[in-house]
């Protein structure tokens, strides 16, 4: 039995939809003076919309010379100081960060249609900070963690293996082992924009911005 000829990329692009779903009402006049408490109404939201993983986010930075480089990450919480998460002061994004510390966060939710998008400068948290985010995780987020060397090169899969078993034996027997390079960063947002989807393409864009004393200012951005 011959296989099926594999359909053009193009093709296949082409055909893919989005939204084949209700998607929510937004009443941009409705919403609060500052972002976080509609970022955490909409992080809600999205939880029992059953969105997976939405605590994943994209994370901009741009490197020494100015060029973008982006990834995918946890969230670790949203508060008053911005929006948290964690990474090795030693890796790619940690290097970035201490020449260039501003970064871009992306939040895609596609079970309603919506994004988010924080813009701001980083500062790192304490080392206390840092290691109680480190303790508050799991088993295997602690071997990751002690793993080290992130972004470097390594020689073969023999040898990521071999590190990461060494690594998870040393989390399961020192549960509160350091890692002197993990760190705790905060987006302090001086932008946040709330993107609301719709199916006949009249999105919704939202975007909060900081003025100079702090408060917000919000407008409605084209689609």
């Amino acid at each position: 039995m011959n296989a099926p000829t594999p359909r053009p990329f193009a093709d296949l692009l082409h055909a893919q939809r989005v939204w084949d779903t209700e998607l929510p009402s937004f009443d941009p006049e409705s919403t609060p003076p500052a972002p976080l408490p509609l970022f955490h109404a909409w992080f809600a939201e999205t939880v029992a919309a059953g969105q997976p993983e939405p605590h994943a986010m994209s994370l901009a930075t741009a490197d020494a010379e100015g060029l973008p480089d982006v990834r995918t990450l946890l969230l670790h919480d949203a508060d008053e100081r911005g929006w948290h998460f964690a990474s090795h002061a030693t890796s790619a994004k940690g290097d970035q960060l201490a020449a260039r510390p501003h970064a871009a966060l992306g939040f895609y939710w596609p079970a309603q249609g919506r994004q988010v998008r924080v813009r701001g400068p980083v500062v790192r948290c304490t080392p206390a900070e840092s290691h109680a985010d480190l303790h508050a995780r799991s088993t295997g987020a602690l071997a990751a963690a002690l793993t080290g060397a992130q972004s470097e090169v390594v020689g073969s899969v023999a040898e990521l293996h071999r590190t990461a078993d060494a690594a998870w034996d040393r989390a399961r027997a020192e549960p509160d082992a350091e890692a002197p390079t993990w760190t705790r960063y905060v987006v302090e947002p001086a932008e946040v924009e709330f993107f609301q989807g719709d199916a006949r393409r009249r999105h919704i864009r939202l975007r909060y911005r900081r003025a100079a004393g702090g408060d917000w200012t919000r407008e409605l951005l084209w689609p």
